[in-house]
């Protein structure tokens, strides 16, 4: 059976009330407020994983206004589909210490002034994509906008465990849209790269489901660990991380990057796969916390290392 939270929060509204604070507190502060509801720490990881998938498309340096208005457009179209997922867990953020202290649930912003400013930035990503870099960039942009908000956040994250793995299509669509702005279209270089991030995704946020799986349970989440238990999880923890090591390898393989990419991809691989087996091993919240921070760093240095690659080719 659900939890009664879960039940009670099947319907959020779309409106509310001004906060009394808002009334009070300059316009930096309110300005502040806005930008944290887009997540700003998640925006490098977008931008870093959409630069790799440029330059391999366009087998060079593309010319650097190209550059910039797609990672701007890109940048945008992420921050929407953040702010847009704050506007609908607000109740269910406000439930979970790590949450509670965002803008929504602590009645610091309006609801429906976030709405507003969610909806304006998907639609300037649009415009930004289609003015700077093609229609098709434009369209995969809000494409991934309403697959995170309507599939993900709104259908798949509180009735299934499968939101995760299903989820993580919606976190890899940078290289879709880079590719598209070089291409036109959705080439393979740029589904190479998704497969990367979209493989990546379940290990990553199974380490945090596994520590705060009893925050997640006040919500009405029904995460992995919650429903089909801690030791299956790392199980499938281990297992998508083995699937990633091959997928990684494969631009390699397919001539797109070269030595130094390959030292630095087979060096992770094999760090990731031991924070799993860890994890496996040790059945503790410390090897959880651990295999989240080193996934962090993981596609981070892996995806540097691809930008390095193509500079020393280049």
């Amino acid at each position: 059976m659900r939890a009664p939270q879960a039940r009670m929060l099947d319907h959020v509204p779309f409106a509310g009330a001004v906060p009394a604070a808002a009334r009070t507190r300059g316009p930096a502060r309110t300005l502040g407020l806005y930008f944290a509801l887009t997540k700003p720490r998640l925006l490098p990881l977008v931008l870093f994983t959409g630069l790799p998938a440029m330059l391999m498309a366009a087998g060079g340096w593309p010319q650097a206004s190209l550059v910039a208005w797609t990672l701007a457009g890109t940048a945008l179209a992420a921050a929407s589909a953040n702010v847009l997922n704050c506007y609908i867990e607000r109740e269910r953020d406000a439930l979970m210490p790590r949450t509670a202290g965002r803008p929504l649930p602590a009645g610091l912003l309006a609801p429906r002034s976030a709405l507003t400013f969610g909806i304006a930035l998907g639609v300037l990503s649009a415009l930004v994509l289609w003015a700077g870099a093609s229609g098709a960039a434009a369209a995969v942009g809000i494409a991934g906008i309403l697959f995170y908000v309507f599939v993900y956040t709104i259908w798949l994250k509180p009735r299934s465990t499968l939101s995760v793995v299903i989820g993580g299509a919606a976190g890899a669509v940078a290289p879709l849209i880079a590719d598209a702005a070089i291409e036109g279209r959705i080439g393979w270089v740029g589904w190479l790269l998704f497969l990367i991030i979209f493989f990546w995704q379940p290990p990553h946020f199974w380490a945090i489901s596994l520590y705060r799986k009893d925050e997640y349970a006040r919500a009405g989440f029904p995460l992995l660990p919650l429903l089909r238990g801690d030791e299956a999880t790392r199980k499938r923890m281990l297992g998508w991380t083995l699937l990633l090591v091959p997928i990684t390898i494969a631009p390699v393989a397919l001539g797109l990057l070269g030595g130094l990419y390959l030292a630095v991809c087979l060096a992770l691989g094999a760090w990731f796969t031991l924070a799993a087996v860890r994890v496996l091993r040790e059945r503790t919240d410390e090897s959880a916390r651990a295999m989240f921070r080193v996934s962090l760093a993981y596609l981070f240095i892996l995806f540097g290392g691809m930008i390095a690659d193509l500079a020393l080719r280049a």
